[in-house]
């Protein structure tokens, strides 16, 4: 049969509908980049917050539109969104012919052939069981790809739904994952971005303690790899031998994804996180003087309960203070089933929202003064293709993480593949993104 995959929501979702893919290729089914025309569109979903749920039901609904018109079949619904609702989304969404929860993306090409046989598929298998090992099919351009180390999440943070979602924390082998990133490069792969719903406490279940650094080791040690890249480290499990580890190793870039939510230690206190302000501020200050050229991206949450006025305000001062180069700031979504959505004191949703419009505000200046500080510097791009509206090439600094931050647009006087790392000297900014032109080796 042909089988069109769309895949929603974060990097690990869309490493799922990668072996979700080679999976049917290899059961001799044909893969369409387009829906229209497929006999089974798969929609790998996101259910973590309302409008990633509103997202995934749009895309349910322009399935369900081309299904009317005839020019698809039937409609597998996998992934989070799944494992949250179940067969609520076969009851309520009646176009949906088959669902796969989070424990079951090794059941695809069962669920595929029974769908097509006039079946009503409800796979639904354990979210602790180890996690799933197999050839992926990138959807990533070829040079940049996402490894998995761990999946499911034991921190349980009281606004949080994804240990319910995900299971507990898995670390994978690391024979495996070293295995899978050569495999990676060996295929053209240059930049891994190294990813889990907490990459800090790998090997904590499988070894009995922290191996992240061992892991970063042997990830460097692999010939080809340019750039690797980590998301996302929580706070209390960044250890002094990994930050000597990303201080040491070249490969590894000085950029963390570390989300913090918030700083007031009230709040960090109901949201059940680890560690108050006066440690998130020795932290950042620690990772900043061992690691030259770090740059720092946050997540911050607004309207949380307990966030008064003064709550607010002295996240603001925090933020003006710390001076992330990269943030991204959401309102708080008070999800079913989480001890923070039945605590008080909540921050009504058009207040939530007017306080992530000034914290934008406040860290789009912050990310000004970041780029006007690179001016006249020349920094290493990795090039992504040429923009034809900008008539300009674009890349990406190892300030910039693919999908959530921005762009370095250039000027080359000779043609630049993408997937090469060009020198640019950075000459101006464009809407939040910087611009420079290719300079001499």
């Amino acid at each position: 049969m042909k089988v069109s995959f769309l895949s929603l929501g974060c990097a690990k979702n869309l490493v799922n509908c990668e072996q979700m893919m080679a999976l049917t290729r290899d059961s001799g089914h044909t893969l369409c980049k387009e829906p229209a025309g497929a006999d089974v569109v798969v929609i790998n979903t996101c259910g973590f917050i309302d409008s990633a749920k509103s997202e995934a039901i749009d895309h349910i609904l322009q399935m369900a539109q081309l299904k009317a018109e005839g020019k698809i079949r039937k409609i597998l619904v996998t992934g989070c969104l799944s494992q949250r609702y179940g067969t609520q989304i076969l009851e309520e969404l009646p176009e949906v012919d088959g669902v796969l929860g989070c424990g079951s993306y090794e059941d695809i090409v069962d669920a595929l052939e029974e769908v097509i046989s006039g079946g009503t598929p409800k796979y639904f298998g354990s979210i602790d069981a180890p996690v799933d090992e197999g050839d992926r099919i990138l959807i990533t351009p070829e040079y940049t790809a996402y490894l998995r180390i761990a999946e499911g999440c034991d921190n349980h943070c009281s606004y949080c739904v994804i240990p319910s979602l995900r299971g507990k924390y898995r670390s994978r082998p690391m024979d495996n994952i070293v295995a899978e990133a050569e495999d990676l490069v060996r295929g053209g792969v240059k930049e891994l971005i190294v990813i889990a719903q907490d990459i800090t406490r790998y090997g904590l279940d499988l070894y009995g303690g922290h191996k992240l650094a061992e892991l970063l080791e042997r990830l460097c040690a692999i010939s080809g790899v340019h750039w690797i890249r980590l998301h996302y480290l929580y706070p209390d499990e960044i250890t002094q031998e990994l930050i000597d580890t990303v201080a040491r190793q070249e490969k590894i870039l000085p950029y963390l994804d570390i989300p913090i939510q918030h700083c007031n230690d009230r709040i960090l206190s109901a949201m059940n996180r680890r560690g108050d302000k006066a440690y998130l501020t020795e932290l950042f200050a620690k990772l900043r003087t061992q690691i030259p050229g770090l740059v720092l991206r946050t997540s911050i949450i607004a309207g949380l309960p307990y966030e008064d006025e003064t709550a607010f305000e002295e996240l603001c001062d925090f933020l003006r203070e710390q001076k992330f180069e990269r943030a991204g700031v959401f309102p708080y979504s008070p999800e079913e089933g989480t001890p923070a959505a039945e605590m008080e004191e909540r921050v009504d949703e058009e207040e939530a929202n007017r306080r992530v419009e000034l914290l934008v505000d406040l860290q789009s200046r912050v990310m000004d003064a970041f780029n006007e500080s690179w001016l006249g510097d020349t920094v290493e791009v990795l090039c992504e293709g040429f923009d034809g509206q900008a008539q300009m090439y674009v890349g990406r600094s190892y300030a910039d993480s693919p999908d959530v931050d921005g762009h370095v647009y250039f000027t080359a006087e000779e043609d630049i593949a993408p997937g090469t790392f060009v020198p640019v000297r950075i000459t101006g900014s464009m809407d939040g993104d910087m611009t420079g032109e290719a300079a001499e080796v």
